[in-house]
């Protein structure tokens, strides 16, 4: 993607008192009421705290779990705001609603340079439906927008949608990063170039794969996914997890050479931190009544390598149960030979960004994506709608 075309926050025709509405990624574990982990919180302040020095109304919009487009008090974002309040050190209240004639009294009473939290924007049933009413009237609290929330651009939702078609646009710092940083994978990845795909489900990863054999060199599959691709290669896989109307795709993949599945993996009866466990060659299958819940060491050793001889790496998705020592073995090898490499380096989110981060090896990866969901479909298509919304949004001085 040509990042030029994605306009940027110097691009704003901001004066003081400009009303900004900011679509930010609120969506974090709560903890008896409090946020539990702020890390999608605190990679967003530096867009706040820049909008906010340019003297800006800030107005933040954004969703917290799927309250099905009704008000949900356990859904309601003050535990959000009490935690942006205290990592900006000054007020950010919570507006009791978002959208209306309460909310627009309080954002004419902003002072410049002020921070305002919209309530979950999901309790409005127009925004997962995209409704044009809804959309106006975000609109209509603004004079431009900025949408930080790249985990979140791939929906074809209001709050990314209408705001860019009417307002002058621009990417947040985060989300232009993140488009830079995945356009690197694809534009102009160095050779070679290894992926490494886990999780649960080939069907959840399918597309990606197919995008990125037209890129990669190699690409390493492990996780639950792995044992579709081992029934398409004539293995007994015992009890492990399998999608049958996915094996005749995993054998069209295994023909391109390129897909490498594992060679062991380690197995249990059952999925628990003091389960008895086996290493098993997979030619010789799983035994029924076992399940496979990690890649084995000779494939951990064999990724490893892969890893640290290539000069682009991308991962996402965990190896195995990684929450549980006895299957945490193969993510960790993974994630350390990541982290050594010397290759430019993406985690693509979700849960293998979760563990770079649990095993301390955040700071030793080139890019740890915030998007897991959403970066898979930026690496498949190229483009997400909210960010392609950006990009055709209208740069004049509002009215």
């Amino acid at each position: 993607m040509d990042i030029s075309q994605i306009p940027r926050l110097e691009d704003l025709p901001l004066h003081p008192g400009s009303r900004v509405l900011v679509r930010v990624e609120l969506n974090t574990p709560l903890d008896h009421g409090e946020v539990a982990d702020d890390l999608r919180l605190t990679t967003e302040l530096p867009t706040i705290q820049w909008l906010s020095d340019q003297k800006a109304k800030v107005i933040l919009v954004g969703h917290l779990g799927r309250p099905k487009g009704k008000v949900d008090p356990q859904y309601s974002l003050a535990p959000v705001a009490r935690r942006l309040s205290e990592l900006l050190g000054k007020p950010v209240p919570l507006a009791p609603a978002v959208v209306g004639p309460e909310v627009e009294a309080l954002i004419a009473a902003m002072a410049p340079g002020d921070v305002l939290l919209l309530e979950n924007v999901r309790f409005e049933a127009g925004e997962t439906a995209n409704s044009p009413e809804f959309g106006a009237a975000l609109v209509a609290l603004a004079d431009c927008y900025v949408n930080e929330s790249f985990g979140t651009s791939h929906r074809e939702q209001a709050s990314f949608m209408a705001p860019p078609a009417a307002l002058p646009s621009a990417a947040g710092r985060l989300l232009f990063r993140e488009v830079e940083q995945l356009s690197k994978l694809l534009d102009s990845p160095t050779h070679p170039f290894v992926g490494i795909l886990g999780g649960a489900k080939v069907s959840d990863k399918l597309g990606v794969i197919e995008a990125l054999l037209t890129k990669c060199d190699t690409i390493l599959v492990g996780g639950a996914m792995a044992f579709t691709f081992f029934v398409a290669k004539g293995y007994a896989i015992g009890d492990s997890l399998v999608e049958p109307d996915q094996v005749e795709a995993c054998k069209r993949l295994l023909e391109s050479g390129r897909v490498q599945i594992p060679v062991d993996v380690v197995i249990a009866q059952e999925i628990s931190a003091d389960a008895e466990t086996r290493t098993v060659k997979a030619a010789s299958g799983i035994p029924a009544g076992w399940k496979g819940l990690d890649i084995g060491p000779e494939t951990a050793a064999l990724f490893a390598d892969a890893v640290l001889d290539a000069r682009t790496v991308l991962w996402n998705g965990p190896m195995g149960v990684f929450e549980l020592a006895p299957f945490a073995s193969g993510t960790r090898t993974v994630a350390e030979a990541v982290g050594q490499s010397k290759a430019f380096t993406v985690v693509g989110g979700g849960d293998s960004a979760a563990a770079v981060r649990q095993m301390g090896l955040a700071d030793q990866i080139d890019h740890v994506s915030t998007g897991g969901g959403a970066s898979l479909e930026f690496l498949e298509y190229g483009d997400l709608p909210g960010i392609a919304a950006l990009r055709a949004s209208r740069r004049k001085e509002p009215s």
